[in-house]
């Protein structure tokens, strides 16, 4: 070949490149869907091939060609909410140079509606309230729209029921829904056959480090109850609570079942005996501060426990050591006793106290932890400039309940604390009370992150000698946790020098608004009021705004607050509190 024609294939070469390419240069693209809302949208959208191209890059031949194929994928997408005659028309524009808008419009139609509905459960399952709810909520019924997902999400809930109840062998013997799109009009034809209600076995744990006998009382029904699998699960969280292992798995053993008997196989791991914390902190109300503490998992092989810690800020101290008697059964106990001193200081008191203990604490009693016991009281306090010495010996009940749908950044849930004091100057007492107190916090989601949150506290006593009472023993309300805009323990009744010296009664009533505008940040409104009292109530009225950051450490508060409404100073505060929600 001769070198005179080497430019010209070059440059024939280049032009083809060129001519080829001009078509799969890249261009954007955007997917709007008309006609319809929620969940229906939604799903069309997450069904058209084309949306996964709206941010990357693509050829306009590929638009092209999977713009052709989206009516087909949105009609299908309709179906499962029971629309099989769906028209879908759609526009592919070019507003301008690079980017591509497909506009789809969505007219679902006619609903195919459910005309005849058969769901059986044989036998004498449906006896039971569990199963009989589950038919009863069934979905869709005779009359309703043709909803796949509902049908789907009855179907299993009957299933759980069933297994739930101890029919671990039901099978669903028949299973058709049938759809005449002419007539837009189904049939559903259901029918399970429960087989014979089980019974549990035997429960075989691994060999751990306690004894088999020890871990059996931690099985929470009786021998011959019949299966269910809340049960199970029951039993996996006491294990998990008892604390004594890392990992816990609760099986049935299904394959061996024999005779309407099911064997139960739990696997444990022991956790790590011995646990060391260390943690620092800061808080406007005791100022910034450390702890330290040490936790003996088990000591023996009926799993006592033995744990001590010391906290220590620039307005408190805290030292405490606390041994524990687990009692597993129905329901689970335990017997802590512990000795512990306190030396806390606030703008109205100073408190050094010796504290000893002792309780029964009973897990899921009606739904609440219920713990009794009695508490032992000595030591000097100093409130409105005045010293005082005190000798307390009074019985102590609380109930406290705690739902979440996150331990960590709770979107709903709420805690309840109710509790009692009572002692009585003839046994061992400087005075005789008697005490009540209530609290409740309740959190509630708004949008997406955004939430509400709603907390109340109250309190009554009755006392002979209110003088020989401990701030610990008085209503005092102001700080982090109480009434924002006011110091902690600020607010009380005052004595005739004007001294702060606590109340006899609590209201305190909260109400906070968090919106989220980042993934880890958010701000919040705030109104606090209440007052802690003896004769008269005065409001006092608190409000403000805060910053919220999800740390890896927990929920940081960093609050800036100023009382509207009170008899004391209107200065602005700042308070600051890490930690859980509840």
């Amino acid at each position: 070949m001769s070198a005179r024609h080497l430019p010209v294939r070059k440059f024939l070469a280049a032009a083809l490149c060129l001519f080829f390419a001009a078509p799969l240069r890249a261009e954007r693209v955007a997917v709007v869907v008309e006609g319809i809302e929620g969940e229906m949208a939604e799903s069309v959208r997450a069904s058209i091939e084309l949306t996964k191209y709206e941010d990357r890059d693509v050829s306009p031949i590929e638009i092209r060609r999977l713009f052709e194929g989206a009516q087909a994928q949105i009609r299908t997408a309709l179906e499962p909410f029971g629309y099989y005659g769906a028209e879908a028309t759609g526009r592919l524009e070019r507003p301008e140079q690079g980017h591509y808008r497909a506009t789809f419009s969505v007219k679902p139609g006619e609903p195919v509606i459910v005309r005849k509905e058969r769901v059986v459960i044989g036998g004498n399952a449906t006896q039971l309230e569990p199963v009989k709810l589950a038919l009863e909520h069934f979905a869709p019924k005779q009359g309703e729209r043709l909803d796949h997902a509902a049908y789907e999400r009855s179907k299993q809930e009957i299933a759980t029921a069933l297994a739930n109840e101890g029919y671990v062998r039901a099978q669903l013997v028949q299973h058709r829904v049938e759809v005449v799109r002419a007539a837009n009009s189904a049939e559903i034809d259901l029918e399970w056959n429960p087989g014979e209600r089980h019974r549990f076995g035997p429960v075989h744990y691994s060999e751990v480090q306690f004894p088999d006998k020890f871990l059996q009382r931690y099985t929470p029904w009786r021998p011959g109850e019949f299966y269910s699998i809340d049960k199970l699960l029951e039993l996996q969280q006491a294990l998990v609570d008892a604390d004594y292992f890392g990992a816990v798995a609760v099986t049935p053993d299904l394959e061996h079942a024999k005779d309407g008997v099911v064997p139960i196989e739990v696997v444990l791991v022991p956790a790590k005996r011995t646990v060391y914390t260390a943690s620092v902190y800061v808080s406007t109300d005791t100022g910034p501060g450390g702890k330290v503490g040490f936790q003996r998992r088990w000591l023996n092989d009926r799993g006592h426990k033995l744990s001590a810690d010391a906290q220590y800020s620039t307005r408190l101290e805290d030292y405490r050591v606390q041994y524990q008697i687990p009692k597993p059964g129905q329901p689970n106990r335990s017997y802590t006793f512990g000795v512990g001193y306190k030396d806390e200081e606030t703008d109205t008191s100073t408190s050094r106290m010796a504290r000893a203990a002792a309780n029964e604490v009973t897990d899921r009693w009606k739904g609440f932890t219920r713990t009794i016991g009695l508490q032992y009281l000595n030591g000097d306090f100093e409130i409105a400039r005045e010293q005082h010495s005190t000798s307390l010996l009074y019985a102590e009940g609380t109930l406290t309940r705690k739902k979440a749908d996150d331990l960590y950044f709770p979107l709903s849930g709420y805690s309840l604390l109710y509790g009692v004091r009572f002692g009585a100057e003839q046994f061992l007492s400087d005075t005789s009370f008697a005490q009540v107190r209530a609290e409740a916090k309740w959190l509630q989601r708004v949008g997406t992150d955004n939430r509400v949150i709603l907390r109340a506290m109250l309190g009554g006593m009755i006392v002979k000698d209110f003088d020989s009472l401990p701030p610990e023993l008085r209503f005092f309300a102001g700080g982090d946790r109480s009434i924002r805009g006011f110091d902690y323990q600020q607010i009380g009744d005052l004595d005739a020098k004007g001294e702060v010296i606590g109340g006899k009664y609590q209201v305190v009533a909260s109400a906070e608004y968090e919106h989220y505008f980042l993934d880890k940040w958010g701000a919040a409104a705030f109104v606090d009021a209440g007052d802690a009292f003896t004769n008269q109530y005065d409001t006092n009225l608190g409000a403000g705004i805060g910053l919220r950051w999800k740390s890896p450490v927990g929920l940081v508060r960093l609050d800036i607050a100023r009382p509207l409404v009170s008899n004391f100073d209107h200065e602005w505060r700042v308070h600051l509190i890490i930690g859980p929600d509840l």
